[in-house]
C-alpha cells in the first residue's frame, strides 16, 4: 500500500444534492486505501455548467474559488470523471491566458483524480472487501473515458466483489445523452440517446447498471424508471464500498 496521503474530496454538486451516499462511499474507499480524507467546506461547483455554456468569465470565477479551497492537499479526488476532468483538463485551458495563474492551476490539475482511477493507479488498490449478488453491466462515462482514461480501473475492482457477475454492455462507450447542459439544449436528441442506451442495458440482461458519473446515472435511471424497467442503477463506488444492502438504487422511492 502507498504511503499515507491527505486527500480532499471534491464532492460534486450532483452527489451533494441528489446522492450523498456516493460521497460517503468515496470516503470509505479512500480511507481503506490509507488516506486521510477531508471535505473542504469552502468548495463550490467546479464551474462546468458555465464553461459548457460558453460563459468563460463566470466559469473562471467559480474555478478560482475551487483552486483556493483545495490548496495544500496531497490529492484532490472526485467521484466523477466529469468534474475531475473539468479541473484536470479544462482549468489549464481556461487559464492559459493568465500567466500568473498557470503554475497554480497546473499544480492543482496534476494532483486531481477521478475516484476509482486514484484508488487503482495511485494507491495501488487491487481488491475491495465487498459483496454484491447481482449481475451487473457498466456504462463508461464520456469524460472519465475520453479525458482521463478511466476504463479498466473500475472493472479491475469490480472483479474482486464477491458474488458479482459483470457482463459487458453493448455500446458501453457511447454517450447516454446527458452531457450536462446538452440534455437541456437538445432534449429530443438527448432522449433518443437515452432510449438507445437503456435498450442496450436491457439487452445485457443485468440486474443493475453501474457508472462512475452521477449525471449519466440520473439520465439512465430516469429513462429506465419511466419505461417500467426492473433494472437498477448505482454509482460504482456504492458497490465497491459494500453499500448495496443499505442504500437503495438511484431513483428508488425513499422509505
Amino acid at each position: 500500500m502507498a504511503e499515507p496521503a491527505r486527500v480532499a474530496l471534491l464532492v460534486t454538486c450532483l452527489v451533494d444534492l441528489f446522492r450523498p451516499s456516493v460521497g460517503f462511499a468515496a470516503v470509505k474507499l479512500l480511507e481503506a486505501a490509507g488516506c486521510t480524507v477531508e471535505v473542504p467546506r469552502a468548495q463550490t461547483c467546479c464551474g462546468q455548467p458555465a464553461y459548457n455554456s460558453g460563459d468563460k468569465n463566470d466559469a473562471k470565477a467559480v474555478a478560482r474559488q475551487v483552486i483556493a479551497a483545495f490548496a495544500g492537499y496531497d490529492y484532490v479526488v472526485a467521484p466523477s470523471g466529469s468534474c475531475a476532468g473539468m479541473v484536470k483538463v479544462h482549468y489549464p485551458e481556461m487559464f492559459a491566458d493568465e500567466p500568473a495563474m498557470r503554475e497554480q492551476v497546473a499544480e492543482l490539475a496534476a494532483r486531481t483524480y477521478e475516484l476509482v482511477s486514484f484508488l487503482t493507479d495511485v494507491r495501488g488498490m487491487t481488491a475491495v472487501a465487498a459483496q454484491c449478488s447481482q449481475r451487473v453491466t457498466y456504462h463508461d462515462s464520456c469524460s472519465g473515458l475520453r479525458e482521463l482514461g478511466v476504463k479498466a480501473q473500475p472493472r479491475k475492482l469490480l472483479a474482486s466483489v464477491a458474488g458479482l457477475q459483470l457482463d459487458e454492455l453493448l455500446g458501453a462507450e457511447i454517450c447516454c445523452g446527458f452531457g450536462g447542459t446538452f440534455a437541456v439544449k437538445y432534449p429530443d436528441i438527448s432522449d433518443k440517446m437515452a432510449t438507445d442506451k437503456t435498450a442496450d442495458v436491457e439487452a445485457a440482461g443485468a440486474d443493475c447498471v453501474l457508472a462512475g458519473d452521477l449525471g449519466c446515472l440520473l439520465q439512465i435511471a430516469g429513462k429506465l424508471s419511466r419505461a417500467g424497467s426492473r433494472v437498477e442503477a448505482r454509482h460504482v463506488a456504492e458497490v465497491l464500498a459494500d453499500m448495496t444492502d443499505t442504500v437503495p438504487p438511484i431513483g428508488a422511492p425513499r422509505s
